[in-house]
This record gives structure tokens, C-alpha cells and sequence, in this order.
């Protein structure tokens, strides 16, 4: 069974930072890709960033310049670095993760960003 966790959401004031962790493990270890979604209350889901298992990375317009996606190099944990937050940023985070041509997902982590 292919599980991820999260960890790093939290309340930060606009203009903060926080860096988000996404840990992929189970039978089978590696990732093709992995991604952030996040999902604001009463609003569609969406895309946030992407990185390949060659490192090739994709950020959506809304958080290009400010947010980083990055992985270890076990390449099964995948990381966001959100910085000049926002309080449109705030958002459940939902991290996933390819194996074998199939998308398994996190429980997501709330990340509040007050004014």
C-alpha cells in the first residue's frame, strides 16, 4: 500500500514563508512524478506545481516566482517552498504522487494565511 503524509501546513502572516513536505513510502518506493494541488473552501481544486523523476519542474501562474517545488533524492518526497504568501494562498495543500501510472494522494495540510 503506497501511503503519503504531509506536514508543514500552519497560520503565517502575509508576506511569510512555509515549506511544505510530502513522503511517499510503501511496496513500491519510487515516484514518476509528484505534484501539490490545493483547494480553497467553496472552490474547484487545483494544480500548484509538478516535478518529474528526471527533476523537470511545472508551476502554475499563481504562485510562479514565489513557490518551489523541489524532491529528495530518493525522489519520494517532494517538497513546496511557499514564500511572499498571500491570503488568496491559503488552502487545503494536497500532495501526489505517479507510481506505475497510478495517482495516490495525501490528506492534505491547511495552510492560513492572515493579513
Amino acid at each position: 500500500q503506497v501511503q503519503l503524509v504531509e506536514s508543514g501546513g500552519g497560520l503565517v502572516q502575509a508576506g511569510g514563508s512555509l515549506r511544505l513536505s510530502c513522503a511517499a513510502s510503501g511496496s513500491i518506493f519510487r515516484s514518476d512524478a509528484m505534484y501539490w494541488y490545493r483547494q480553497a473552501p467553496g472552490q474547484q481544486r487545483e494544480f500548484v506545481a509538478t516535478i518529474t523523476s528526471g527533476g523537470t519542474t511545472n508551476h502554475a501562474d499563481s504562485v510562479k516566482g514565489r513557490f518551489t517545488i523541489s524532491r529528495a533524492n530518493n525522489q519520494n518526497t517532494a517538497y513546496l517552498q511557499m514564500n511572499s504568501l498571500k491570503p488568496e494562498d491559503t488552502a487545503v495543500y494536497y500532495c501526489a504522487a505517479d507510481i506505475l501510472h497510478r495517482r495516490y494522494w495525501g490528506q492534505g495540510t491547511q495552510v492560513t494565511v492572515s493579513s
